[in-house]
């Protein structure tokens, strides 16, 4: 078995749109939840959300490709760029059909979708664009991200609805340790701000009127967010071989399913994926150091979570530096765990922890330590970052620093 290494990491998400902004504005404690601008929400009770604001198609893609890309596939091809460009890989060179490209995006071209439902039933068109269906379908970012790169080995999208990033980067992490790809280029991306994916979410009623605060007593729902995080993986022999900065190295994944409720989250799962993530990796519960919480600031999830934390870590909880940066990038479904991923690597090799964002009181079913609005300033060593999504989909991964 391989260990495996990142030595590639690129960021285009609402706090930064590459990896050293994402760093600084996670740094700062900086919230990029505000006023929603790319579409209109006069009819929307939803007016707020993560954007990833200026951001131009034509600084990024060429104008013949630009109408080929839904914006998931955009924020995806920009940050397979700067993490491809850090590892320093050419694929070209041979080393694409023995790699892999495993994204994750949960629902794929919305933007697109609700443009061309809304020529169809509110302006009657009588056909569509040619490339609708190439442009809005989920596999669409990782096709581009091959097609860009040379990468002609395994290529596929996971979608598990908000765990769909931490399965793909699973999956990568189990391919180039079992010797399947000599790299892996994985993450996830999501782009979720049209009318009428907001409106479907509005259904659910599990929306905060005004923003992310993750543990917090008066939490009132979650924040949509959007952007992409893109790791390149490779064993750490053959990096170390070839003198590339290993940026952190993965050790554990762990994936179950709830099997009972379609939205309601499980201690059960939840739990069992924590703990199927610390047997893979080898570590005792005490050995890790912080958790990158799925944290998405509803009344269910944050006190099933930290059930979960509580059962998976026993005494050793109470020790935990745990938070959401959701608070900051709001909830990217699909890409969430990959941009949680990012965001747990920077901070650990920048030493420092990030905070949950908005947090105004403690809830005597939230009581460890969120780390609440401020960045404290601590290295550590061991990190996990969890991801439970809708219909039961737990995935965990684990990292260590390099």
């Amino acid at each position: 078995m391989n260990r495996v290494v990142v030595t590639g990491l690129g960021v285009c998400a609402a706090p930064g749109k590459n990896a050293a902004d994402f760093s600084a504005s996670l740094r700062a404690g900086r919230s990029a939840i505000g006023p929603l601008t790319i579409i209109s929400t006069d009819a929307l009770n939803t007016k707020i959300g993560a954007q990833v604001s200026d951001f131009d198609p034509a600084t990024y893609f060429a104008e013949n490709k630009i109408g080929l890309y839904d914006r998931s596939t955009q924020f995806a091809l920009v940050a397979a760029r700067e993490a491809i460009a850090q590892s320093g890989l050419q694929f070209r060179d041979g080393l694409g059909a023995k790699s892999a490209a495993i994204i994750g995006c949960g629902v794929g071209g919305q933007a697109t979708q609700d443009e061309n439902y809304r020529r169809l039933y509110a302006e009657g068109a009588k056909r569509l664009h040619p490339f609708t269906i190439p442009k809005l379908m989920v596999n669409a970012p990782c096709s581009h991200i091959t097609m860009e790169h040379g990468i002609t080995g395994p290529s596929f999208v996971v979608a598990s609805a908000c765990s769909s990033a931490n399965h793909a980067i699973g999956v990568a992490f189990q391919m180039v340790r079992a010797g399947m790809a000599e790299a892996a280029v994985t993450g996830g991306t999501e782009s979720v701000f049209t009318f009428g994916t907001i409106k479907g979410w509005e259904a659910l009623r599990v929306m905060a009127p005004d923003t992310c605060r993750p543990f917090s007593r008066d939490r009132k729902g979650m924040v949509l967010g959007e952007g992409a995080a893109i790791l390149v993986l490779e064993p750490r022999e053959r990096a170390l071989a070839r003198g590339a900065a290993i940026l952190a190295e993965i050790i554990g994944f762990g994936s179950t399913s709830d099997a009972a409720d379609i939205v309601l989250p499980g201690v059960d799962g939840a739990a069992g994926a924590m703990a199927a993530c610390l047997e893979d990796a080898r570590l005792a519960p005490g050995e890790v150091d912080y958790v990158n919480a799925h944290g998405t600031g509803t009344a269910a999830n944050d006190a099933t979570e930290t059930k979960a934390l509580h059962r998976v870590f026993g005494d050793h909880a109470k020790r935990l530096a745990v938070s959401s940066t959701k608070s900051m990038h709001g909830h990217t479904l699909g890409a969430a765990g990959a941009i949680e991923l990012a965001a747990t690597i920077v901070a650990m090799r920048e030493e420092f922890i990030p905070p949950t964002a908005n947090y105004t009181m403690p809830d005597p079913q939230c009581d460890l330590d969120y780390v609440p609005n401020e960045t404290r300033s601590k290295s550590f060593d061991v990190a996990i970052s969890n991801s439970f999504a809708f219909g039961g989909h737990n995935a965990v991964v684990a990292v260590r620093r390099a």
